[in-house]
């Protein structure tokens, strides 16, 4: 087949993951499923082979993050139900003067989106932004964006997530790269995009008359839903299960730099995923006992395996047309096709970024588009004389960027601050798309300058 046709087959394929989802609403799984049935088809595998492909590539990747991204969700809950992760968030808001609360709050927003879901972080967190409001004397559009950067980028870019846990896999490096550029790029763009936020926001964009719903009393809605007092464990024992995996991985990737000999028992060990996470959930289920006792911690593991089932069949499906891409030689096609030039490291970075921001504009969901365009870029990582990381910030970096009203967390965020829908595309869209662009710009300047290769 010729590269112009597998270009054709793989746009194609691309519309029908969107036009599924979009349409007849199908769950994004079944839709990445059939898209790689329809790619692996058309391009000349045959039936039986692309469903044996299909299945493999769900299977390995399943194999490779299932346990960490079950593990991660169950970290996040159990923080979340001992009030481990509001002890985190109050602390920290409290420890700084007012005029540094706003930057407190993203970095609250920030810690715990390390393990806990972007929505539930916001649940979490926009009681604490509405009292902080009122004490700086600060309109909540100013609260509710800082909120959502903070959680917004490290929910994209730091492990255990499921996006930055898939992205090692998906194109080749060690899970402690993406956990260092993750949080070190991801810190960068949280203080500079809240900085552009801060500034955009003091120029009046937000209209206290029309942008905010009148007719909702947020304040009481949120005592509505607080129907019980949370724990309140120490500061320094809620930050043990956040920061033990995070302590375990970087431990493994100095002792590699190192120069540690090949399979070297404690890089082996601590950098593994899964006994990473491993240690950082037996630490929050020791510390929840303690709170919540015994029966109220196994039904919070319990609930976060609904959450982690939507997120496992995604980044799975994901694994399926991964695969068939890969196994249609897609890559140089794409090169060919396309006339991408592999000598220039932006011109890459920015087609990474164009793929995520495509389907995310489309079809809303982050996880499915920076999976897919991460998934697509690992055809052509080996082409390109760059660390694979890059490829993976840029792709995902477009996979945020444009979330509105096709967005699940859009309508969280917006309801929740009592905003109407102009009011959630000021406060949620435009700092998301800021971060964006941002992380596009510190992509772009690593791979320039920071290769890592």
């Amino acid at each position: 087949m010729t590269s112009t046709m597998l270009v054709v087959n793989l746009a194609i394929s691309i519309a029908l993951i969107i036009g599924l989802i979009l349409i007849p609403k199908l769950n994004p799984s079944v839709s990445l499923v059939l898209a790689s049935a329809y790619m692996g088809i058309s391009c000349g595998l045959g039936v039986v082979p692309t469903l044996d492909t299909i299945a493999s590539g769900f299977g390995s990747m399943m194999t490779s993050i299932g346990l960490p991204i079950g593990f991660g969700v169950i970290l996040g809950q159990l923080m979340s139900d001992s009030g481990m992760a509001q002890k985190i968030a109050t602390t920290l808001v409290h420890a700084v003067p007012s005029k540094y609360v706003l930057w407190a709050l993203a970095g609250a927003g920030f810690l715990l989106a390390i393990p806990v879901f972007f929505d539930i972080t916001f649940i979490i967190l926009v009681p604490i932004g509405i009292a902080v409001a009122k004490q700086i004397n600060k309109p909540m559009s100013y609260v509710a964006t800082a909120l959502i950067i903070g959680a917004c980028v490290a929910q994209t870019f730091v492990p255990p997530t499921p996006n930055p846990l898939a992205a090692p896999d998906l194109l080749g490096y060690s899970l402690g790269t993406q956990v260092i550029v993750g949080l070190i790029c991801g810190l960068i763009v949280t203080f500079i995009a809240l900085f552009i936020c801060i500034k955009i926001l003091d120029l009046g964009l937000f209209n206290e008359q029309k942008d905010v719903n009148h007719e909702v009393d947020v304040l009481k809605n949120l005592e509505q839903r607080q129907t019980k007092e949370l724990p309140d464990p120490p500061f320094v024992l809620s930050l043990v299960p956040l920061l033990l995996p995070v302590v375990c991985i970087m431990i493994s990737t100095m002792i590699d730099a190192m120069g540690a000999e090949d399979g070297n028992i404690l890089v082996s060990v601590l950098g593994n995923k899964i006994f990473a996470l491993v240690v950082g959930v037996l630490s929050a289920y020791l510390i929840a006992w303690k709170y919540i006792g015994m029966k109220a911690s196994e039904k919070s593991a319990n609930e976060a395996l609904g959450t982690a089932g939507v997120a496992l069949l995604i980044t799975g499906a994901g694994g399926s047309f991964g695969s068939v891409i890969a196994a249609t030689n897609i890559g140089d096609a794409l090169i060919s096709a396309l006339n991408i030039n592999t000598d220039s490291v932006i011109m890459v970075c920015l087609f990474a970024y164009f793929i995520g921001f495509i389907f995310r504009v489309a079809q809303g969901s982050g996880t499915v588009a920076g999976i897919t365009a991460m998934t697509i870029m690992a055809t052509i990582a080996p082409s390109v004389n760059v660390h694979p990381v890059w490829l993976a910030m840029a792709s995902l970096a477009g996979g945020i960027s444009i979330g509105h009203v096709n967005d699940s967390g859009f309508w969280v965020c917006t309801n929740l601050s009592g905003f109407t829908v102009t009011g959630g595309l000021k406060t949620y869209t435009l700092p998301i798309f800021v971060v964006s662009i941002v992380t596009l710009i510190v992509t772009l300047l690593g791979a320039t300058f920071v290769p890592m290769a």
